[in-house]
């Protein structure tokens, strides 16, 4: 499935988020496309940072973010981290050309008006992902939308102030190509902080097509999100949830991965259409519903009283919403017990 091809309540597009889980190691995320790709996953998404890109030299001197994965390593600072997981300008062309090559797209979150030039100049890649810690980043999303590229955004992290400002400031700057996901930048949520009522809210609010970046553990909740119609389903993606790292424990599994996906192409064909539609044929449905029946023998001249009428199947004689209309009749000719009463019987 192409990008383009995105819809609302279409198959949902799914992204298998690499973020940062290939560790700087290029085979590991080679390894990590070809599980995607055969997982069934439409797309595998990377972030496009350096260490002088992402975080401020406060941030490295507080080594805030390696609080939780780091927690019991001393031989290693943010900023060598930082370092060591960024993607090279070469490195990200590798990967594209890799992913080309087997048959799955390449995208990437971009951190700075650089990054944007080389995914969407140099690279051509299909749509820019915006992280929702950018949506208040209005030069950033000036310069984006510059590039007249389809955009997807996450809105973790953000009011709806501020999602209707980067949406404003989008369109604004000559963006015409928008899909917010609902998301939850916690890490991971509570089932019930995950609040898929949003996919609804977010597009009665801005009239945008809306998937879902999920965060939490698991597979419930990107696979009930298919039954909000979440057109773009983003999902973190490792091949081992033990490695360390920043997202592998939130991320899904190749098996977890497939799940979503398989859930994907089968889900969306199941939430039909807005209008009731008897889909049973005829004959199936003669089979299964009543008709009015002789509860007893009856002779000619009788008249039909509750008592003298059952209801049971097949469907193909007089419906039981009629009863009213034969009680007080008489029985033109005689009638046997359990015969089906039709309508020149009175």
């Amino acid at each position: 499935m192409k990008f383009e091809d995105v819809k609302e309540y279409g198959r949902p597009y799914v992204i298998a988020e690499i973020g940062a889980n290939h560790n700087g190691d290029m085979e590991l995320a080679k390894k990590m496309i070809d599980s995607a790709k055969e997982c069934g996953a439409d797309c595998v998404k990377f972030q496009s940072w350096t260490k002088d890109t992402i975080f401020s030299k406060r941030v490295y001197e507080d080594n805030y973010f390696l609080r939780d994965d780091y927690r019991n390593r001393t031989d290693y600072t943010l900023e060598e981290i930082v370092d060591k997981y960024h993607i090279s300008r070469e490195q990200h062309k590798e990967l594209k050309e890799y992913c080309d090559k087997v048959g799955i797209t390449f995208a990437s979150t971009p951190f700075s008006d650089q990054e944007v030039d080389l995914l969407a100049d140099e690279m051509d890649v299909e749509f820019i992902k915006i992280a929702s810690m950018d949506l208040n980043n209005i030069p950033f999303l000036k310069y984006v939308a510059s590039k007249k590229k389809p955009v997807v955004i996450s809105t973790g992290l953000c009011g709806l102030g501020d999602v209707s400002d980067a949406v404003d400031c989008l369109t604004g700057n000559g963006c015409s190509d928008i899909t917010l996901l609902h998301c939850v930048s916690i890490y991971p949520p509570q089932p019930e902080q995950v609040n898929l009522n949003n996919i609804d809210m977010l597009r009665m609010a801005f009239q945008l097509p809306v998937g879902y970046s999920d965060h939490s553990f698991g597979i419930v909740a990107p696979i009930m999100s298919i039954a909000k119609g979440a057109c773009i389903i983003e999902k973190h993606f490792t091949l081992d949830k033990n490695m360390e790292g920043w997202d592998h424990k939130i991320s899904a599994d190749p098996e977890e991965l497939k799940a979503i996906c398989d859930a994907a192409r089968l889900g969306y064909q199941m939430l039909g259409m807005s209008k009731k539609v008897v889909n049973e044929d005829l004959e199936r449905r003669n089979v299964f519903q009543r008709s009015i029946v002789a509860a007893r023998d009856m002779k000619k001249g009788e008249i039909f009283t509750e008592k003298h009428l059952t209801y049971k199947r097949p469907g193909t004689g007089i419906p039981p919403k009629y009863v009213n209309f034969i009680l007080g009749k008489q029985a033109k000719r005689d009638i046997a017990y359990d015969e089906l009463i039709q309508m020149n019987d009175f």
